[in-house]
């Protein structure tokens, strides 16, 4: 299996472009796409599950360009959007029979119990989801994308608003089902990228920054990131003259994590990049 992205664009209006020239390819595996809100990677994501139609450029899954023929990657496909909703008065079972029915799945009751134990929900699973939290609809949610065990798994900002065992729980989970299949997971938070990801591809602004493995993103800042000591008050000088990553403040003063291409100043120490720093350097 393999997708390939060809310049792919999305204009909105006569003079925005949602996404421009974007291009890629990847196959099995946890391809991460981060980047800030805005960046245009929801757009991204509903065009590779063919929700919506490129302006410009195409889409080939494995080979077969998908403008013009979506069903042969609708077959294979399980997509989990960012506004991801439920019906509050049915349960686990009622919903995810009337997905698979909406899918044309054929007596899908013993999948759909298979998918209930890995998403851990078998014991809730009777339950009205009204009464569900934010984790747990979203693994109802990867639940419903899994229904035709897709060769192709979109998900899109899938730990927004879950509490951090939610979301190490579903980090977990998504790289449990990347073995054997393409995943593609939107967002703009690094660790969930950093946990997961084979290779990462960074947007801002609808276009595509960089590309690489998570290796290859830290070589980008090699030698590029310093830790400085500065007083308190030299702080907001600091930052308007150098990318400020983190600071810390000691007894001693602010240890700021400045990333920049010469040493900032004469005691600036070279300190270990991490895919934050790479992603900032991306971004500036």
């Amino acid at each position: 299996m393999h997708l390939t992205v060809e310049g792919l664009g999305k204009k909105y209006r006569t003079d925005f472009w949602g996404l421009q020239d974007f291009s890629l390819e990847t196959g099995p595996g946890v391809l991460g796409l981060l980047g800030p809100n805005g960046a245009g990677k929801s757009t991204l994501m509903r065009i590779l599950a063919t929700v919506t139609r490129a302006t410009a450029g195409r889409m080939l899954w494995d080979g077969a360009d998908t403008g013009r023929a979506p069903d042969g990657l609708r077959a294979v496909l399980g997509y989990l959007p960012q506004d991801f909703g439920v019906y509050p008065n049915l349960n686990a079972i009622e919903f995810l029979e009337y997905l698979a029915a909406v899918k044309g799945l054929r007596n899908p009751r013993r999948r759909i119990d298979e998918l209930l134990d890995l998403v851990n929900l078998t014991d809730a699973a009777r339950r009205p989801l009204g009464g569900y939290s934010g984790g747990m609809r979203q693994r109802v949610g990867i639940a419903q994308a899994l229904l035709n065990d897709p060769q192709l798994l979109i998900v899109d900002e899938p730990t927004a608003g879950l509490d951090p065992e939610e979301r190490l729980r579903f980090r977990n989970l998504l790289s449990e089902l990347a073995g054997n299949r393409i995943v593609i997971l939107s967002t703009h938070i690094v660790s969930d990228i950093e946990a997961v990801a084979s290779r990462i591809a960074i947007m801002k602004a609808g276009h595509l920054l960089a590309c690489d493995t998570p290796e290859g993103l830290l070589r980008s800042v090699a030698r590029r990131v310093w830790e400085v000591l500065v007083p308190s008050g030299e702080l907001r000088a600091l930052r308007d003259r150098f990318l400020v990553s983190s600071t810390a403040h000691r007894v001693d003063g602010v240890h700021a994590r400045v990333i920049a291409a010469e040493s900032p100043e004469f005691s600036a120490v070279n300190v270990e990049p991490t895919l934050e720093d790479a992603y900032l350097w991306a971004l500036q």
